[in-house]
């Protein structure tokens, strides 16, 4: 591979803070396409013991993905010191983000972001893709469409932001990869069977689980299963009575969802969202939305979502 083309294809934009992140992985920074100028985000990972197998499933996993709710794979390249691997840039930042400087969010915020959540994540198991870290700072938020020169990938048509999933590092195939058996990702979000280390699990069953954290967190602006006495042992998930610990503060049909999404029996979990038309391969809209939301719109003020019609 032509180490050039780097430096070549891609520059950091002038004038504009250029690291969006950094991790064990290396570090990810905005920089522009120098033929089209739009934005990108490119991960770097140093050239070395860093590139292991699982960049190697990160990088295969995620190419083969093309949904509306999923950062945009375009390349990698080498460079003299790193591997870089350019990526869709989603100009809103972290879903976490947003729940950290607004607070809660409202029921038709959460469900709004949680369609989307839904919708990327079986277009993943439809490919045959566990996530397998699914959290809120791993949704990211896109609002180029706002601010078309800056480029980007483009948010939803009606002015309102789009959720983009990223990082496939912990990602595995179901027909290329071995069977998931580690327990990884991060704590506040791994499903009982997984924690509990007893060999092969489901990982597209421990998604859902990550998916019904992500909305009690959207909902509530806390994890579910905080002990005030020990804040990191999330290892009581699988101890407890569900329906006894996860409490939505809110009077919403929202509530008894979460309970049944995050449930240690995995059947029912999954069952629960066929049910509802959020896991079904070839239903993007879900039914509860499109009954209650004609049309979405950001609102740039307040951070809120509001429905008109």
């Amino acid at each position: 591979m032509d180490e050039t083309l780097h430096d070549s294809k891609y520059a950091p934009i002038p004038n504009v803070p250029h690291i969006l992140g950094e991790g064990n992985f290396g570090q990810a920074r905005l920089m522009r396409e120098k033929k089209t100028g739009k934005s990108v985000a490119i991960k770097y990972i140093p050239r070395g013991k860093k590139l292991d197998e699982n960049v190697v499933r990160e990088i295969h996993n995620h190419a083969i993905l093309n949904h509306p709710n999923i950062v945009r794979f375009i390349e990698v390249l080498l460079t003299p010191t790193d591997l870089a691997i350019v990526m869709e840039y989603a100009s809103g930042g972290e879903l976490f983000d947003r729940v950290l400087t607004n607070g809660r969010m409202c029921e038709d915020e959460a469900r709004y972001f949680f369609q989307q959540l839904i919708s990327g994540v079986d277009y993943c198991h439809s490919k045959g893709v566990a996530h397998r870290d699914l959290k809120l700072e791993n949704a990211l938020i896109d609002n180029s469409h706002n601010d078309n020169s800056k480029g980007g990938g483009g948010g939803g048509s009606d002015g309102a932001p789009r959720l983009k999933i990223c990082d496939f590092g912990y990602s595995k195939h179901s027909l290329i990869d071995s069977a998931p058996k580690s327990a990884v990702g991060t704590p506040a979000y791994i499903a009982p069977e997984v924690l509990k280390r007893q060999g092969q699990y489901d990982g597209k069953a421990a998604d859902v689980w990550s998916c019904g954290v992500t909305l009690y967190v959207m909902l509530c602006g806390r994890y579910p299963f905080e002990d005030k006495d020990d804040p990191k042992n999330f290892r009581k998930n699988g101890e407890e009575d569900i329906k006894r610990r996860v409490r939505v503060p809110v009077e919403s049909r929202v509530v008894g969802k979460v309970q049944r999404i995050v449930s240690r029996d995995i059947p029912s979990r999954c069952r629960e969202a066929v049910n509802d038309g959020r896991y079904q391969k070839k239903r993007v809209v879900q039914r509860e939305f499109t009954e209650r939301v004609v049309r979405w719109k950001f609102v740039a003020r307040r951070g809120r979502i509001r429905t008109d019609g």
